[in-house]
């Protein structure tokens, strides 16, 4: 079994940066490949960023929306992944939710993810 706990989440200012943090326990991180969803008030979870499972040599990958602001990491001697997020928008605003899955390489469908943590809300103002 796997847990996620998020962390990092708060209230920014348009054009501001966040970390997001998502903390794994349970099973090696080396094992899972991970990702980042943010669902907004009335919408979809939708995807945001991935990055595949492995040791110190990874694939990642972004949603359109997020490219070139957001970049997703891992650290797999503290079994945490991270989110940083930088020029942020209004739009941005969502929960923030970590995902995990036992695959090899780069997850990026919804439904192939098996493990979900809580969420972390990030709140941008305009």
């Amino acid at each position: 079994q796997v847990q996620l706990v998020e962390s990092g989440g708060g209230l920014v200012q348009a054009g501001g940066s966040l970390r997001l943090s998502c903390a794994a326990s349970g099973r090696t991180s080396s094992s899972l490949a991970m990702g980042w969803f943010r669902q907004a008030p009335g919408k979809e979870r939708e995807i945001v960023a991935a990055i595949s499972s492995g040791v110190s040599v990874y694939s990642t990958r972004y949603a359109n929306s997020v490219k070139g602001r957001f970049t997703i990491s891992r650290d797999n001697t503290e079994n945490t992944v991270y989110l940083q997020m930088n020029s942020l928008k209004p739009e941005d605003t969502a929960v923030y939710y970590c995902a995990a899955g036992p695959y090899v390489g780069l997850v990026w469908r919804t439904n192939e993810y098996d493990y979900w943590g809580q969420g972390t809300q990030v709140t941008v103002s305009s």
